[in-house]
């Protein structure tokens, strides 16, 4: 189950956090791996050497996907080192916690950007670039599904990658190419915690069945299930890894 042996995955936004959660779990179930990042090369270089040091095969690669050139040099590196690209995993965000009254254009103007901007660029390099038979993974958020102050800006910009991926699922679908949406509860990253204290942490665990909040390797599972070849009946479908938060 879940093999991905010979196949070749990309990760945006993967040097910490779900994504390098994601890199290490689909080395671990055979990929190789281009392991993207925007500016931390030693925290991408760290991982990378993980996935070595377990024999994995993996490469990282700068890139900003807000900047369509870079996003182009990005596939073009990941096809020069491994001869393709199979997978596809738009985990590359930014997040903002504003009421909308007080968020600014520059505050906007950055969140589509990364958000919404960086998954459409990667989609449209993969349209043409992307292995047949391959599959993509885009992420959004349960807060999609709920109604919660100073989350706007942020829930726009991945309800515009819910409805991204289900129309580019039909334009794939001809190359037998499947695309998906994850869509995370809270989960336990350097990211998420920041600036969190514990009763709110607490709070937010409270919302899930099983009274925790997520690990990075839950969403990881999820992801690795999605690339593989057992879920190839599944496309443009939003799948809530959430404990039942959402």
């Amino acid at each position: 189950m879940n093999n991905l042996n010979g196949k070749v995955a990309l990760v945006t936004g993967a040097s910490r956090g779900i994504g390098a959660g994601i890199a290490k779990a689909l080395a671990k179930a055979g990929a190789q791996v281009v392991v993207n990042y925007a500016g931390n090369q030693a925290a991408a270089e760290q991982v990378v050497q993980e996935i070595r040091g377990q024999g994995g095969e993996a490469l990282a690669v700068q890139a900003d996907v807000s900047k369509p050139d870079q996003v182009a040099h990005l596939f073009d590196q990941a096809i020069a080192h491994f001869g393709k690209v199979d997978i596809l995993v738009n985990n590359a965000g930014v997040i903002l916690y504003k009421l909308i009254q007080d968020t600014t254009e520059e505050d906007l103007t950055r969140i589509l950007d990364v958000n919404v901007k960086g998954v459409f660029n990667t989609l449209r390099e993969a349209a043409t670039r992307l292995a047949d038979h391959g599959s993509i993974i885009n992420f959004s958020t349960s807060v999609t599904r709920l109604m919660l102050p100073t989350y706007g800006a942020y829930a726009a910009s991945k309800a515009a990658v819910e409805q991204l991926t289900r129309i580019f699922a039909k334009e794939m679908g001809s190359r037998g190419i499947n695309v998906n949406v994850v869509s995370p509860g809270p989960t336990r990253t350097e990211l998420f915690l920041e600036g969190k204290s514990e009763e709110t942490v607490a709070r937010l665990a409270s919302l899930s069945a099983f009274n925790r909040i997520g690990e990075p390797q839950d969403i990881a599972r999820v992801v690795v299930f999605l690339a593989s070849d057992e879920a190839k009946w599944i496309s443009a479908q939003n799948i809530g890894a959430n404990g039942a938060m959402a």
